[in-house]
């Protein structure tokens, strides 16, 4: 690992543990569709009390975050952002999603928005880090 990216070590397994994250919920949302006989190919009825539009949900919700976490979490290691906001923000990406999947599939409304917050602010803190690296 290259020395620039060592202080980011946990930053960058918060990068592979989402795709593993990605991973389950389209694994999810795919075993859940086949139990379900649900043709391929054909649009997810949008009943938010079926488990097959949650977990189909859940997947795309992550899908809508990714590019953004990619983009900020690049922004601010080559901006030299502290390693320890950094991380830490990473992290709280991480749970933030862990536990919107698990209140999205739980059907938890109150809880399912409270994480998707918890989210956007920890992207929003990624790329606040990295601007203050460029104004410091």
């Amino acid at each position: 690992m290259t020395e620039l990216l060592v202080p980011y070590q946990l930053t960058i397994l918060v990068l592979g543990l989402t795709g593993g994250l990605f991973l389950i919920q389209l694994a999810v949302v795919d075993i859940i569709a086949i139990k379900q006989k649900h043709p391929p190919g054909v649009a997810v009825t949008q009943d938010p009390q079926t488990l097959l539009f949650r977990s189909n949900r859940v997947f795309a919700n992550s899908n809508e975050t990714v590019g953004i976490l990619i983009l900020v979490v690049l922004f601010a290691v080559f901006s030299g952002t502290h390693p320890g906001w950094l991380n830490g923000l990473a992290v709280t990406y991480l749970l933030s999603r862990v536990g919107h999947m698990v209140c999205y599939y739980l059907d938890q409304k109150l809880l399912r928005s409270i994480s998707f917050g918890v989210c956007y602010l920890s992207l929003l803190g990624i790329f606040i880090s990295g601007m203050a690296a460029w104004l410091s």
